[in-house]
């Protein structure tokens, strides 16, 4: 019988999960609405309805399930405080799991469950030190440091998103209740809010002078900024600067050998790549300078988020947060 495990990647308006086997290849998927049923009960009975059908449809051996989510606690087992989820407060998700499954379960926040699917089955494989940069709608961010993943005391290491890039509060408004943080800066919503700016401070032509503001997003932005368009290519410029310098700074904290962006913005490719590792080079200490590789997540924009949290459940067992005994 394949032996599998489940990996779910809980967002704020989907959720995506499937049946992944020891070589991270997805082997079932789907996916469902996460404010399904209303209530967070309701979400994960509906949950763990889901992946029991698929396993009865597939005649799979479930070992173990890894969770990807906002705020989620790896000690704890709770995603707690999430401000992007459709429900409030400390939400008991391993233990709600439990009463559907008897297999060891695993909890954590969406980019280490990144950085570990990177680590097991993607482009820092044989690496102990790397960190992991989400770029989706805010700025996520794993860190592996001498193959361990860093999780801190409380479960909230590597916050890169929430590092302030304006300290003198005139800067954007963070869901985290500050203002300038960088993933109000460097996200797919960041370079929406940058071109936006640009545009209503300037006069120059720009292939989005006439589109909606609301209809405006980061793959149009990085259209037009291939065709040239020169507002666009500033705004990327300026969404790279800020990106480079924070990549910079977190080199001289944690040595790694390589650092992968992932998620929707790191897909614009050079026009983000470039101007991020120019500016990162230029601030990086110059005992670092040419020795850090800025890659592209080798994990693959389909079933990456359920093979990330995936490999959460296929390390070993220091990693889960629950065992059968």
């Amino acid at each position: 019988m394949v032996k599998v495990v489940a990996g779910v990647d809980i967002g704020g308006t989907g959720t995506k999960f499937g049946l992944v086997d020891p070589n991270g290849e997805v082997l079932s998927e789907s996916k469902m609405p996460t404010a399904v049923g209303g209530t967070f009960e309701c979400f994960v009975e509906k949950l763990a309805e889901e992946i029991q059908m698929m396993l009865a449809d597939t005649g799979f051996e479930l070992e173990g399930i890894g969770i990807g989510a906002p705020s989620g606690n790896y000690y704890t087992g709770n995603i707690s405080g999430a401000s992007n989820l459709p429900w409030k407060g400390d939400l008991p998700m391993v233990d709600e799991m439990l009463k559907h499954f008897e297999v060891p379960i695993v909890l954590s926040n969406d980019a280490n469950a990144t950085a570990m699917g990177e680590m097991v089955f993607g482009g820092a494989k044989g690496m102990r030190d790397f960190v992991m940069i989400t770029l989706g709608t805010g700025l996520g961010s794993g860190i592996v440091s001498g193959g361990q993943l860093i999780i801190g005391s409380q479960s909230m290491a590597a916050e890169l998103g929430h590092v302030l890039v304006h300290s003198d509060g005139k800067g954007r408004a963070c869901n985290c209740g500050r203002k300038g943080c960088l993933e109000t800066y460097a996200s797919a919503t960041g370079i929406k809010k940058t071109m936006i700016e640009l545009l209503e401070s300037s006069r120059e032509e720009s292939l989005l002078r006439n589109v909606p503001i609301n209809e405006i997003s980061s793959r149009m932005i990085a259209s037009a900024a291939q065709k040239g368009d020169k507002l666009a290519l500033e705004a990327f410029d300026y969404t790279g600067r800020l990106l480079g310098v924070q990549l910079a700074n977190i080199v001289s904290v944690m040595n790694p050998e390589a650092i992968f962006l992932f998620g929707g913005l790191s897909l614009s490719g050079d026009l983000i790549f470039d101007t991020t590792r120019k500016y990162m080079e230029q601030n990086l200490l110059s005992i670092y300078k040419g020795s850090v590789k800025l890659l592209p997540s080798q994990l693959g924009a389909q079933g990456a988020a359920i093979v990330g949290a995936a490999s959460l459940a296929h390390q070993q067992k220091d990693y889960l947060h629950f065992e059968i005994s």
